[in-house]
């Protein structure tokens, strides 16, 4: 697990914890939230702990939790890393893929475009990388603007399934380049 923690004018964005299960299971244990989302919605902390497991090992990919500073709570997580081709199933070179969810109280506040493009500038800083993707499902229009604020352009429509295989959903799939960080700063 990683050790980088990022700021931005409303936001603390850090490591998730074990002892984050509890707020991580208010967001991802609601059906609204996880309905567009590639889990399946939580049934209990236990669940959320064994994920929280997971990340510990997870060594490509830089999973953070939204802490929101007016009131230190822990609003939502995402995460950045490279992107993979699922024909494939190999890394796509060069492109690093993001993603993020909110509890549903925190949605339409903007959050999720600042924590994505904190983590955008992150990897760009940190790793070289300028090239990003990003999809969501087609009923998701919120996030498809959050996606078009960071820069991104959609490119193609797409498909993923539920991680149980339940549910198969159509997906607008988004690429942007980097050239320069100012366009961080533009569409805000």
């Amino acid at each position: 697990m990683h050790k980088y923690i990022l700021e931005t004018d409303r936001l603390i964005m850090r490591p998730l914890t074990i002892e984050d299960a509890e707020a991580v299971f208010a967001w991802v244990g609601d059906e609204d939230v996880a309905r567009y989302m590639v889990y399946n919605t939580y049934k209990s902390v236990e669940q959320v702990k064994g994920w929280l497991e997971y990340l510990k090992q997870e060594e490509e990919e830089y999973h953070f939790g939204f802490v929101r500073k007016e009131d230190n709570m822990l609003i939502g997580a995402g995460s950045i890393g490279p992107t993979m081709n699922i024909e494939t199933n190999e890394k796509r070179d060069g492109f690093w893929g993001f993603g993020y969810n909110l509890r549903k109280d925190c949605w339409g506040k903007g959050y999720a475009t600042e924590a994505a493009k904190a983590m955008i500038k992150f990897a760009h800083e940190k790793f070289g990388i300028n090239n990003f993707t990003c999809s969501h499902a087609v009923e998701n229009k919120a996030s498809g603007r959050v996606i078009e604020k960071c820069g991104l352009h959609f490119v193609k429509y797409g498909e993923y399934t539920k991680l149980d295989g339940t549910c198969k959903r159509r997906s607008m799939e988004y690429e942007g380049e980097l050239k320069c960080l100012h366009i961080l700063e533009q569409k805000q």
